[in-house]
């Protein structure tokens, strides 16, 4: 067992803490990343108010989501004359693209196991409570698992990791190493309790037997355009917590029957089929406001995004942070009233 000590200089941009958004907020940047994927044309307000309600949102709680996801920084917006739009802003490509891959390459392959653990084990005075929170709320983000309050776990080698996490939230002193579990005793009691797989379980069951009937139904018939944008924004939405949530361990871990697979053949079936009729639908709607942004309006499919090259290396910005306080949002509630 080799460990490491890592010691750390104070420096700005630890984790804020975790905030609860919106499902008309969630609906829009869903409804963005599916048609409006790496533009940096804004779309005027009236167009997304138009979209939201679409999905039965009023134009009030839609004004109030795009008010809100500009103020995260999500957005950003602009005026010309009296038509006020909304786009991304400047140099989020990166991330945008970091977290589609993400989203849409997660599950299709389940990861090698060379039977270690990384494990991270800290103390932090009572006086730095906000930097102990960001930790755990940072190794949360990286998939560890609890076992004890100071001693957190992954089958995945997220050392480097780890060692970035610290230094960047001033953590003056951590340990963490790679290790064997050398016991032959019953893994399955720690491992619900560090990662809630049970709880993981029912989520991806509830997801299959929502979505099934879908598959059910278009294998018959074809819907027309704005069904398939309702349709395909739905499966979306529900999946996009699966790459928070799911730990993704390796198979020597998990439950005998685990059910992602059948749940990511489902999404992917769903949400390409659905990709034509659906673009067309939210073509459409922009036409009304904009007949050429209309025209730039493009859905992919999950092998698109899959053969995109990953970002290069970047530090950690305000937009990511955003998009983090979103993902331990989720990790809070595991998203079961979604």
């Amino acid at each position: 067992m080799e460990g490491r000590r890592v010691t750390a200089s104070p420096e700005p941009g630890s984790l804020p803490r975790a905030r609860q958004g919106a499902e008309p907020q969630r609906l829009l940047t869903t409804l963005l990343g599916d048609y409006w994927f790496w533009r940096q044309e804004h779309i005027p307000s009236a167009a997304l108010v138009r979209l939201l309600e679409e999905f039965g949102i009023t134009a009030t709680s839609a004004r109030a989501a795009l008010r809100r996801v500009a103020a995260r920084g999500l957005l950003v917006s602009s005026r010309d004359g009296r038509t006020t739009a909304y786009g991304l802003p400047p140099r989020a490509s990166d991330v945008i693209v970091a977290h589609m891959r993400r989203l849409l390459t997660f599950g299709a392959t389940t990861p090698r196991w060379d039977g270690q653990w990384t494990v991270v084990t800290f103390s932090v005075p009572e006086d730095q409570r906000d930097t102990r929170r960001a930790l755990r709320d940072g190794l949360r983000l990286l998939h560890f698992g609890m076992v004890f309050d100071a001693v957190w776990v992954s089958p995945h080698d997220k050392t480097d990791d780890v060692v970035e996490l610290v230094r960047r939230l001033g953590v003056r002193g951590a340990v963490v190493f790679r290790a064997r579990k050398v016991a032959d005793d019953d893994l399955d009691p720690v491992l619900d309790h560090a990662f809630d797989t049970a709880v993981l379980r029912e989520r991806y069951l509830r997801f299959i037997d929502a979505h099934r009937p879908v598959a059910e139904r278009l294998a018959q018939s074809a819907p027309r355009p704005a069904e398939a944008l309702r349709l395909r924004t739905a499966i979306m939405t529900d999946w996009r917590v699966f790459p928070t949530l799911d730990p993704d361990l390796p198979a020597e871990l998990l439950p005998a029957g685990w059910p992602r697979d059948e749940a990511r053949r489902l999404c992917v079936q769903i949400y390409d089929s659905l990709g034509e009729p659906a673009e067309r639908r939210f073509r459409e709607i922009l036409a009304e406001f904009d007949p050429e942004l209309a025209g730039l309006a493009a859905h992919h499919t999950f092998a698109q995004v899959s053969a995109l090259e990953p970002p290069a290396t970047r530090r950690h910005t305000s937009f990511d942070e955003t998009t983090d306080r979103d993902r331990l949002d989720l990790i809070a509630r595991g998203d079961l009233d979604g």
